[in-house]
């Protein structure tokens, strides 16, 4: 039996949905250590997918078809489940878990950029990719406009990851993760957002690449928050993310704007939403901010809020073909 427990992820912004150089998309995000995804896999004739959400399911078992190999199957157990279309990147997480669990029962040798390539992932961004294969805090580089075509989303995107240009461990910092009940965009809304906003404005492209070279990056390395905090708040307002936050209803938006009114050192929305997410400086703030966040969605939308932070490693693959 083989087991895959994948970790989810925090889009913090896409980069370039301008394409002025001739490159597009790019991005940076975190791994998180909560919530996660795990699964178990055997050998079967036919594929069955059994527990957790369904759209997951549905994912798993179209990933599995992509790989298997002609009147093979196999069957696979969802344990513990990640919420669909919220902004923690279930898809490619649901895809590559299942893709994963065929390279190895069946020896196909398929490394991870591979499998994500083979089942449609990271067609846009490769923070997802990247965050089940290493994990951490992620840069990727985007992809030739020529190659792509089209501003759109991964499900809508038929290239491989873009490459990721900086990885770095990410500190030790508390995340607040408030998931509200409801989705994001997605699907064919998804498709029509990008057809709408793009390209963004050249100078708006240029802020975020400032914001993240001169701001983000330093702060990363040198494990300066209050400067980290900065910079995410900054993204917020701007890009391709500014729309994504523009999207949001008023009770996630009054969730973010107090996460960072009050403790946060910076707040915001995870890809489409509706995942508001803050970084705190201490566990006791991080428990504070839980709960005041918590009331909030229980006074409005619903929903959970949790404590996590950042992993460090990418998927935990264990066990061989039985």
């Amino acid at each position: 039996m083989i087991k895959v427990v994948t970790p989810s992820r925090l889009h913090l912004t896409l980069i370039d949905m301008n394409a002025e150089l001739g490159r597009v998309d790019g991005g940076a995000g975190i791994t998180l250590e909560s919530p996660c995804l795990e699964i178990s896999a055997t050998e079967a004739d036919t594929i069955e997918v059994f527990g957790g959400d369904p759209l997951l399911a549905g994912r798993m078992q179209r990933a599995a078809q992509a790989l298997l190999p002609a009147g093979k199957g196999i069957k696979l157990q969802i344990k513990h489940s990640l919420p669909d279309h919220v902004g923690l990147g279930s898809g490619t997480q649901a895809a590559l878990s299942a893709a994963v669990a065929v390279n190895r029962i069946y020896g196909l040798g398929k490394s991870i950029r591979e499998l994500a390539f083979a089942v449609g992932r990271g067609g846009t961004s490769g923070i997802g990719v990247a965050a089940f294969e290493k994990g951490g805090f992620i840069l990727d580089g985007g992809h030739k406009f020529k190659d792509k075509g089209a501003f759109s989303p991964s499900s809508a995107s038929h290239v491989p990851p873009g490459p990721v240009l900086f990885r770095r461990n990410f500190p030790d910092w508390p995340i607040v993760l408030v998931i509200p009940n409801g989705k994001g965009a997605h699907d064919a809304e998804e498709v029509d957002i990008f057809k709408k906003y793009c390209p963004v404005p050249l100078a708006e492209v240029q802020e975020i690449s400032h914001v993240i070279l001169m701001q983000m990056l330093p702060a990363l390395v040198e494990e300066d928050l209050e400067s980290f905090g900065k910079a995410i708040n900054h993204l917020q307002t701007v890009g391709f993310k500014k729309r994504e936050v523009e999207l949001q209803s008023q009770p996630v938006l009054d969730i973010m704007n107090y996460m960072r009114d009050n403790g946060a050192s910076g707040s915001g929305i995870s890809s489409f939403g509706p995942v508001v997410y803050g970084i705190v400086g201490s566990v006791k703030e991080g428990k504070r901010l839980q709960q005041e966040t918590q009331r909030m969605l229980d006074e409005s939308l619903g929903g959970k809020a949790l404590l996590t932070k950042g992993m460090n490693r990418g998927a935990d693959i264990t066990g061989g073909p039985d």
